[in-house]
C-alpha cells in the first residue's frame, strides 16, 4: 500500500509539473522550436545544455524519492509527508534536492523545447517554491522534527549545494 501512495504522489506532483504542463504548452504552441529557431551552432548548444539539466534534475528526483521511500516512510506530497527527517544522501548537500531537481528538469525542458512559454513556466515554478518553502514547508518541518531539523537547517543550505556533505 505504501508503494502506491508514493507512486501516486510522484504522478500527481513532479509528473504534472515536468510532463503534463510542458506537454500542454507544446500543444498550445503547435510544436517545439529546438534552439529557439537560432542557427547552428546555437541551436544544438541549447539542446545539449538542456539535456544536461534534464539529466541532473531526473537524477535528483529519483535519488530523493528513493530516500523518502526507504528512510522517510512518507511521500513528497504535503498531504502524506515523511514520518522521519531525511538527512542522508543528497540531503547532506542541499535541503531541497527534489525541488532543485524539478527546477533543473524544467529549465532543461525549456531550453530543449525552445518555447518561451516553457521558460515562463520554469520562472513561475521557481517563484512559487521560493515563496512556499520558507513560509510553509520549513515551519512545518520545524514543528514536526524540532531540534533535529534546526540542526540540519543550520548546516545544509536550502538551494546551493555544499561541496562536502554535512557530517552530523
Amino acid at each position: 500500500m505504501y508503494f502506491f501512495r508514493h507512486l501516486l504522489s510522484v504522478l500527481i506532483l513532479p509528473f504534472m509539473a515536468t510532463v503534463v504542463i510542458p506537454g500542454l504548452l507544446v500543444i498550445r504552441a503547435g510544436g517545439v522550436r529546438p534552439g529557439f529557431g537560432l542557427p547552428f551552432p546555437a541551436a544544438p548548444l541549447f539542446l545539449v545544455v538542456g539535456l544536461l539539466f534534464i539529466a541532473a534534475g531526473l537524477y535528483l528526483v529519483v535519488k530523493t524519492n528513493v530516500l523518502f521511500y526507504r528512510i522517510g516512510r512518507g511521500t513528497l506530497a504535503p498531504w502524506d509527508p515523511t514520518r522521519k527527517l531525511v538527512a542522508q544522501g543528497v540531503y547532506r548537500h542541499v535541503r531541497n534536492p527534489m525541488i532543485a531537481g524539478v527546477m533543473a528538469a524544467l529549465l532543461g525542458e525549456g531550453l530543449c523545447l525552445g518555447l518561451p512559454a516553457a521558460l515562463c513556466w520554469w520562472v513561475i515554478f521557481v517563484t512559487v517554491n521560493v515563496i512556499y518553502l520558507p513560509t510553509v514547508e520549513e515551519p512545518g518541518l520545524r514543528r514536526r522534527f524540532g531540534d533535529e531539523y534546526e540542526e540540519c537547517r543550520k548546516n545544509v543550505p536550502r538551494w546551493i549545494p555544499r561541496l562536502r556533505p554535512w557530517d552530523k
